[in-house]
């Protein structure tokens, strides 16, 4: 059975862009617009691995990822964020929610495909 991965953005176009990408890589994909439909997408599905987006109504990728990684079977899934936001303050925040990776808007499919590999494979 493929990975399932957890793609989080607001924007219909993003969100497409990644989840056609890891698609065609073989990955199973459910996505989510927001980190509050995050949370709920997550509860009816186990995720081996999530990609956000930081800006997003609602709920933000930092408080997803807290909310995420407050629940037990959460704590060892891998969490990337993918976002416009570069800042090393906001990327030390989401070390701290408990993030593992950060990239950047636009991206790269190659990379974002091998990062998620490894991030699943480890």
């Amino acid at each position: 059975m493929p990975s399932n991965i957890l793609v989080v953005d607001d924007s219909p176009s993003v969100r497409n862009m990644i989840a056609n990408t890891l698609k065609a890589a073989g990955y199973a994909v459910d996505t989510a617009v927001d980190g509050e439909d995050a949370l709920e997408v997550s509860r009816r599905r186990p995720v081996h691995a999530v990609i956000t987006d930081q800006n997003m109504p609602r709920l933000d990728g930092l408080g997803f990822c807290r909310a995420f990684r407050a629940r037990p079977e959460n704590r060892g899934v891998p969490v990337v964020f993918l976002s416009t936001e570069s800042e090393a303050s906001v990327k030390e925040k989401a070390r701290q929610a408990g993030a593992i990776g950060w990239m950047i808007k636009p991206f790269d499919q190659q990379k974002l495909l091998d990062v998620i590999g490894r991030v699943v494979r480890a």
